[in-house]
């Protein structure tokens, strides 16, 4: 092996560093040829250890107390922080798509509701509204007589029936109608009353709780029965486009004209339905002493 002669201050540190090395291992090995020649030591061939080998057993690290390298360590450790960095990528990702779709649904509410609040007044609708038309009864010539047809209510709809009928009648005020004539039928006005119940409709022409009163914009619903308790309304299948219908209330008359009629069925309640307009609708049994059917006479308020 050559020797190096330069001067320590011109070797680098790593060329100390091996140098040390190299004179603490043959300080050792001095010090075991001394042993063996005093018999306190046992023969055995040394193997000089090649510069290199210094060099990798000066850059490799001490072991750690565990026994583990550290190389492993920090492999482990790298592997673990990458998957917690893309785990904290994911949650921040995650927060990012829903603080966007939670703007995009404020948004869209927001349009809604400016659209809500921008729009068309919604038309008045009745407080009550019925499951089936008013004035329906069993024929008079029928073997119980004229009573309340409960089987033209559909099954599943008679608890609100009946809860409708339950409802109080509220008191007349001087805009509802009092009484109603029409020429073409009649000689002289028949009263009206509030509510179309079978006893309400014992005293007269009932209006439906809820529509419009005369002359006012909206459906004003009236029936009565067609064979019994006066027959006021048997004979509607006579009117005809352009016929007088004149409704009082207690300050004035209100004057309105026939536009069509139909035939329909008993749970055909959209006739009820509430008008842009002021109109009247007309309703009662039919055919004659039948009763399975209702008549609708359609009019709209004529300005006066």
């Amino acid at each position: 092996m050559v020797r190096d002669h330069r001067p320590a201050e011109e070797l680098s540190i790593e060329e100390l560093q091996a140098l040390l090395a190299r004179k603490r291992i043959e300080a050792r090995r001095a010090r075991l040829r001394k042993f063996r020649q005093n018999g306190r030591a046992l023969s055995v061939r040394e193997d000089p250890l090649p510069v290199t080998q210094l060099e990798d057993f000066r850059a490799t690290p001490e072991p750690q107390a565990s026994g583990e390298p550290a190389s492993g360590r920090r492999g482990r450790g790298g592997w673990l922080n990458g998957l917690l960095l893309l785990v904290e990528i994911a949650a921040v990702a995650g927060l990012v798509f829903v603080l966007v779709n939670g703007f995009e649904a404020l948004r869209t509410l927001n349009r809604e509701v400016s659209a809500v609040l921008g729009g068309a007044t919604a038309s008045p609708t009745p407080l009550i509204t019925a499951v089936v038309l008013p004035s329906g009864h069993t024929p008079p010539t029928s073997p119980g007589g004229a009573r309340p047809n409960e089987a033209e209510i559909p099954e599943h709809l008679r608890p609100i029936a009946q809860s409708l009928a339950a409802l109080p009648i509220p008191t007349p005020g001087p805009e509802q109608a009092r009484s109603i004539y029409i020429p073409a039928l009649w000689n002289s006005p028949a009263p009206v009353v509030q509510g179309d119940g079978w006893e309400q409709l014992k005293k007269g022409v009932g209006q439906h709780i809820g529509t419009a009163n005369p002359g006012q914009p909206g459906n004003m619903v009236l029936s009565a029965h067609n064979d019994i308790f006066g027959e006021l309304f048997r004979d509607l299948d006579q009117l005809k486009p352009g016929d007088e219908i004149r409704v009082s209330t207690a300050t004035r008359e209100y004057l309105y004209r026939v536009t069509g009629t139909r035939i329909v069925e008993p749970t055909e309640v959209s006739v009820m339905e509430p008008t842009a307009k002021p109109t009247i609708t007309l309703i009662s049994c039919y055919p004659y002493l039948v009763d399975t059917q209702r008549i609708v006479v359609f009019a709209e308020l004529v300005e006066m």
